[in-house]
Parts: structure tokens; C-alpha cells; sequence
């Protein structure tokens, strides 16, 4: 396996026939020979049902796992939002955004700052136990965005939200991937995020990406709209559902 921590040009993610075996000794793959690529400023959703190995492949990128065969290109700055926010209770909240972040003189600027993009700049002397689920969300994006990473990977970051709080999370990163720009992997089970948010969205089945679907919608996107029903259908039939 050629696994190279380097993105180029105006591609940031490269993934060529990347394999994941559950053992080295085992043919049976939870990823077998996947190939994408992500475009520095692309969004791009990943749909599949519990079990096909979407987080799996989200690791990879990440570097928290390797691949068994394959190449997999990605650029060094890059930083991952997990379903829990993950924020050291220990730790007051601007405390929580900077953590090891070095070189930097006024840690505490840069966390206030972070903090104001996602509208929590007066909860930064807050322990993260005095915060909403919604709250600790935005400093988990607040820390990984202050980072200007590269490559932003989200495993399902609204999963554990309220409807009305994942609505407005989901605008939150979509106006801050908007003004950075960075290539964006959305892990998502559900197909109407991936078309409010993505891009492109791509279907993980049977341990290949089944299908990849072009979102040509303005944005705002409506999702009661022809169009974007269609691309619902689509996705769904691919999940093995079908729409009514």
C-alpha cells in the first residue's frame, strides 16, 4: 500500500482502489478497490446503511486507520467532527477549541474568534458541561475549523441532535464551508442531508461506491422541489428503499 499524506493542486482527496480486509489472512473486505477523489472546495456527502463501512473509509482519511492495499492521498491539514463532541470536561470551552495548537501567541484570540464564527464567543469561560448538545456541536466545529484544514471529514455530526438544532447546524457548516472552503466528507445516513449539504453525493454498498450522484440545485435547496425528489429516489432505490 502507498499511503501518501499529500494532497496536490485543486484535488485534496485521491483514493485509487483502496482496499480494507477485515485481517490481513481475510478475503472477505469491507472496502474492496474504492476510487473517488474530493476537489479542494468540494462537499461531498457518503451514504450507506449501518455496517457498510462508511466510517471505515472516513478513519482512513482521517489516519487513524491505514488501508490494507490501495493509495490514498490526503493533505496534512485536516481534522475530523465526530457525532459526540468530544470536548475535555475539564477544560473551559475556548480552553477546548486551541488544545494542541502550538506557535501561536495569543491562544485564547484565536478560540475567540473561532468561537464567534459559530455565534458562542460569550460561552468561552463556560465548562463544556454547562453547554447544549447543539452548543458542544459548534465548539467541535469551532476547533476543528480554526485549524484551516485542508480536508474537513464529519462522521455524522447532527446524528445525535434535535431536528431544529440539526437544521441549524447544518447551516452553520454550510456557511463556514462556504467562506473556507475546504474539501469536505460528510458520513451521513440520511439522504436528505446529503442533499441539502452536498455536492456530490455517493452511495457505499457492498463494499464498492454503487452510485454517484451529481446535486445540480441552487442553493438554498427546497427540498419538496422536482429536481432534488428525483435525486432522493435515486438514492434511495440504491439504498434498497423505496420511495413513495
Amino acid at each position: 500500500m502507498n499511503d501518501v499524506t499529500n494532497g496536490t493542486g485543486d484535488l485534496a482527496v485521491n483514493l485509487r482502489c483502496a482496499t480494507k480486509r477485515f485481517s490481513i489472512a481475510s478475503n472477505s473486505s469491507i472496502l474492496d478497490g474504492i476510487d473517488f477523489k474530493i476537489a479542494t472546495g468540494e462537499f461531498v456527502a457518503l451514504v450507506g446503511k449501518s455496517g457498510s463501512g462508511k466510517t471505515t473509509l472516513l478513519r482512513i482519511l482521517a489516519g487513524l486507520e491505514s488501508a490494507t492495499s490501495g493509495d490514498v492521498i490526503v493533505p496534512q491539514a485536516r481534522t475530523v467532527v465526530f457525532q459526540e463532541p468530544r470536548l475535555i470536561q475539564s477544560m473551559k470551552v475556548w480552553e477546548n477549541v486551541v488544545i494542541g495548537i502550538k506557535d501561536v501567541q495569543d491562544l485564547r484570540a484565536l478560540a475567540i474568534a473561532a468561537l464567534a464564527e459559530v455565534g458562542l464567543e460569550t460561552l468561552a469561560e463556560n465548562w463544556p458541561a454547562k453547554l447544549s448538545g447543539g452548543e458542544a456541536q459548534r465548539v467541535a466545529l469551532a476547533r476543528a475549523l480554526c485549524r484551516r484544514p485542508k480536508l474537513l471529514l464529519l462522521d455524522e455530526p447532527f446524528g445525535a441532535l434535535d431536528a431544529l438544532t440539526r437544521l441549524n447546524m447544518q447551516q452553520v457548516v454550510r456557511t463556514l464551508c462556504s467562506r473556507y472552503k475546504p474539501a469536505v466528507l460528510l458520513v451521513t445516513h440520511d439522504v436528505d442531508e446529503a442533499l441539502a449539504l452536498a455536492d456530490r453525493v455517493l452511495v457505499l454498498s457492498n463494499s464498492k461506491i454503487a452510485l454517484e450522484v451529481q446535486i445540480e440545485a441552487e442553493r438554498p435547496r427546497r427540498m419538496g422541489t422536482g429536481k432534488l425528489l428525483e435525486f432522493r429516489s435515486q438514492l434511495l432505490r440504491s439504498l434498497g428503499v423505496e420511495s413513495d
